[in-house]
């Protein structure tokens, strides 16, 4: 019923201005009466990071930045959802306008710049709901913090008590000087920190599963050192990947393309999985990867799994496709599955991954 009502607005929400729309989404998900979706077929199930997933598509952080319908998202259909980015203190991000659709791409510009309500708000909330579903955490640093790392910490001790996972993102490309923390010794300084903040928080809470998020504009250097702090430091798992600050040539509407910001979208499918497959090339099954970018289709989706992703989230598509893909994609996953006589759906996770190459 959800996914009627959304796709009869979507002609009325395309012609509003994004962020705007955006608001009213939002809005509409906070009015609807409370629900949960019917229970998955059992081979779309899976754990992951001592997590089990009835279903292995998540809401991507960014739709529901300070926690405002985590019930309302599960209740679409999606087997877990991330809030956020949340940093500590508010703050308002960059100015407007800051986020942008190229509708013959179906593709997305955002510069948001972690605006966010902050961690009070988005923590009460939280402990407001009822104890249900996977929701995981994506925290940040603020614009202005002096130790950005401390903020990372600040997150993890916060929402400790409530998150069924966090994400570390350091990787989206609206706060100056954030994707430096990507750089090998300065993530190898952040992760030690988040993860002694967590280990010391799993005396009084259960332990959290710690994700790194990364961008898709990496060199297969920086990968490769992304990648050794990981299996190092024992992370839960990684996201592959954040928006890119690259435009690909085929991009249609030339103007709104020169707007600064992160692309998501359809254009993105083809480096985020690339990066997906190098990764999961490197980790060697050290742990699960949570594949993101550019997912558009049933089609595209299953091509996350074949690259090396273990659970995949959305969200760019859902602003041309509206909610209805995420039931569309579980089909296709259990028609894959039956086809071809799989066990279940981790036999799909990486079995197409040399298919997937970045350029040396």
């Amino acid at each position: 019923m959800r996914s009627v009502l959304f796709s009869l607005a979507r002609p009325f929400i395309a012609s509003m201005d994004p962020e705007r729309a955006h608001g009213l989404t939002i809005a509409a998900l906070r009015a609807m009466p409370a629900a949960r979706p019917a229970a998955d077929d059992r081979l779309l199930q899976s754990v992951q990071f001592g997590l089990e997933f009835p279903n292995p598509i998540g809401m991507a952080a960014g739709f529901d930045k300070n926690a405002e319908v985590p019930d309302a998202v599960l209740a679409l259909g999606f087997g877990f959802t991330e809030i956020g980015t949340v940093t500590p203190l508010p703050q308002p991000g960059n100015p407007r306008p800051r986020l942008f659709r190229l509708p013959a791409d179906e593709a997305v510009i955002n510069r948001y710049g972690f605006n966010s309500e902050g961690h009070e708000v988005a923590f009460r909330r939280l402990a407001q709901r009822a104890p249900y579903g996977i929701v995981g955490v994506n925290i940040g640093a603020n614009k202005e913090a002096v130790d950005r790392v401390a903020d990372y910490v600040a997150g993890i001790k916060k929402f400790a008590s409530l998150a069924s996972y966090f994400t570390v993102n350091i990787s989206s490309p609206n706060t100056p000087g954030l994707r430096d923390l990507q750089h090998e010794r300065a993530l190898d300084d952040l992760v030690a920190r988040v993860v002694d903040a967590r280990d010391g928080a799993s005396e009084t809470h259960p332990r959290r599963p710690v994700l790194l998020k990364i961008a898709p504009d990496l060199t297969q250097d920086e990968l490769d050192g992304i990648v050794r702090i990981v299996r190092a430091r024992s992370l839960d798992g990684m996201i592959v990947s954040n928006t890119t600050i690259t435009r690909p040539a085929t991009l249609h509407d030339a103007t709104t393309a020169r707007e600064t910001g992160g692309l998501s979208g359809r254009p993105l499918f083809d480096l985020s999985t690339r990066v997906l497959a190098e990764t999961y090339r490197r980790l060697e099954g050290a742990c699960p990867i949570i594949g993101v970018g550019g997912i558009h289709s049933a089609e595209s989706a299953i091509a996350k799994f074949e690259a090396g992703a273990h659970l995949i989230q959305i969200y760019s598509a859902l602003t041309y496709q509206g909610p209805a893909l995420v039931d569309e994609i579980k089909r296709a996953l259990l028609a894959r599955i039956k086809r071809d006589g799989l066990p279940n759906l981790a036999a799909l996770t990486g079995s197409r991954h040399a298919d997937w190459r970045l350029p040396n």
